[in-house]
Order: C-alpha cells, then structure tokens, then sequence
C-alpha cells in the first residue's frame, strides 16, 4: 500500500491548531501503521484582511472581532490554555501579537523545499502562542528559519520579493474547494476530511478507516 497521505491546514496564529497539531501526532503515535503517513501542510489564514505591517495585541484584536469585554476574552483564552496544557504546551497570549501571517506562510512553503515543513509550522505556531514573537517581521522570520535549518540568504530573498505567495494562494483555493471556512482542516488520503482539534480517538479511527479502505482499494 501507498503511504497515507494527509493535507492539513492552518495558520500560525491559531492556537486550536497548534492543540490539533498534538492531538493527530498523538494519534499517529498509536496509529498500527505510523511509517506509512506522509503528512503535507498547507497554508490558511483566519484573518486575510489584516493589514500588511499592522501589529497589535492579540486580546485588542479578540476584542474587537467578538464585541466581547476584555474579561470575557481573558477567561475565554484561559481555558484554551488550558486545554494547549493538557496537550503539552505552553501558551502566553497575554504577549501575541497579531499580525498578516502571509509572509509567515512563503517561509512555511520555502522551508517545505527544504523538507523542513512540519518543524518550521511548529517552530513558527510556538513563536507566536508562546513566545509572543512577531512572526512578520522579517528579522525575526530570517532568525525563526535559521532554528529549523533554512539558509537565512535564501528567507532574506524570498522575503524581498513575492516568492510562493502564489503556492499559498492556491492552498487557499485548495482549502475553498474542500469547503473548509476554518482551521486547523485535515484531510485523509483526499477523501476523509476532518474539521478542527479533535480528539486523539477520532483522529485515530479515521487513521484506521482511511488505511482500511486503502488496503481494499489496492488491487
């Protein structure tokens, strides 16, 4: 059988994708057939119309997006925290930033070239949840890249011009045309699609199902 292949996407500011990023590694760490998943990442962003260059806290953007008082925002994010705990992170959305994550997205498909895809997303989502990092600053993705092995000549350049911007673009149609409207979105072998941080047992019985149906379908 072929490997079983799954798409993700997400963005780099979203804490649910960071928590179902660990859920689905936990997954595949029970899945019978862990060496056959070839996971392939795929750029999303919750917020495409920030402006470029534009940076403020995160809990005045909350705000802003939901009309809700800070202290329902602060309560809100604190079980998400919890909840990223359960799954071993650590979260400080008290120091997020938020930002256009586009840019973020070109080093993601840059590093992908590189076969360094999945530890430059994870690099990337725990700068930002974490470490309150400003992940479009061009500095500071150069210096990101470089942690995960990507030759920081080769971010300087791609960060000067528009290089992959049409790879992201086309994941976002990509996403549109699997009808998924947020993230983190899973999708397995092209045909079991999976929506948001869902638990290890669900992750792993579709993990099952998938390869199930594979092995019938080989002849």
């Amino acid at each position: 059988m072929s490997a079983l292949r799954i798409d993700i996407w997400s963005d780099v500011v979203c804490p649910w994708c960071y928590i179902g990023k660990r859920r689905l590694e936990t997954a595949i760490d029970r899945f019978e057939h862990a060496d056959a998943v070839e996971i392939h990442w795929h750029s999303f962003q919750l917020d495409p119309d920030h402006p470029k260059g534009h940076r403020r806290p995160v809990f005045e953007t909350l705000v802003q997006k939901t009309g809700a008082p800070i202290a329902q925002v602060r309560s809100m994010t604190r079980q998400i925290t919890e909840l990223a705990t359960v799954e071993g992170l650590t979260y400080d959305l008290e120091r997020a930033v938020s930002v256009n994550t586009i840019d973020a997205h070109r080093l993601s498909h840059l590093a992908a070239t590189h076969g360094l895809g999945d530890h430059m997303h994870e690099r990337l989502l725990r700068a930002h949840l974490g470490e309150g990092e400003i992940v479009d600053d061009p500095d500071t993705l150069v210096r990101l890249g470089a942690e995960v092995g990507v030759p920081e000549d080769e971010t300087r350049r791609m960060l000067a011009g528009d290089e992959y911007a049409d790879a992201v673009q086309a994941d976002f149609r990509e996403a549109r045309a699997y009808g998924a409207t947020g993230v983190p979105f899973f999708v397995i072998n092209r045909a079991y699609g999976l929506s948001g941080a869902q638990p290890v047992d669900t992750f792993l019985s579709a993990l099952r199902t998938a390869h199930a149906d594979a092995v019938q379908a080989t002849p």
